[in-house]
C-alpha cells in the first residue's frame, strides 16, 4: 500500500505528538526526533492529518480493547476520515474498520 502511487500517504499529528513525549521521558524505543520525522514525512510527499474535534468525540464510540490514548485517536481518525490504518499492534488490528495489519 505504501508503494501505491495511486495511494495518498497521510501522517498523524498524534504519532508526532507520542513521539516527542516518549522522547521527551527518555524512552530508548522513542529516540527519533519528532520535528525531524515530521521534515522528512512532508519532504516524503505524505500529508499531514490534524486532530479535529471529530475525531476526539469518536473515541467514546470505539469498544474497550485498547486503552493507549494515542492508538485510540489513530483509530478514531481512520474510521472518521475514511482512511487505513496500517498497524504492527495486534490489538488496534482488531478494531472494526478501516485498518489493516502488516
Amino acid at each position: 500500500m505504501l508503494e501505491d502511487l495511486n495511494n495518498e500517504l497521510v501522517f498523524s499529528a498524534a504519532s508526532l505528538w507520542e513521539i516527542a513525549i516518549k522522547r521527551g521521558l527518555g524512552r530508548a524505543d522513542f529516540q527519533v526526533d519528532a520535528r525531524v520525522l515530521r521534515r522528512g514525512l512532508l519532504d516524503n510527499g505524505y500529508l499531514e492529518l490534524s486532530i479535529t474535534s471529530d475525531h476526539a468525540v469518536f473515541i467514546d464510540s470505539l469498544p474497550a480493547i485498547h486503552k493507549d490514548p494515542f492508538d485510540r485517536i489513530l483509530i478514531a481518525q481512520a474510521t472518521v476520515e475514511g482512511i487505513t490504518l496500517l498497524t504492527a499492534d495486534a490489538l488496534v488490528a482488531q478494531y472494526p474498520g478501516p485498518i489493516r495489519a502488516f
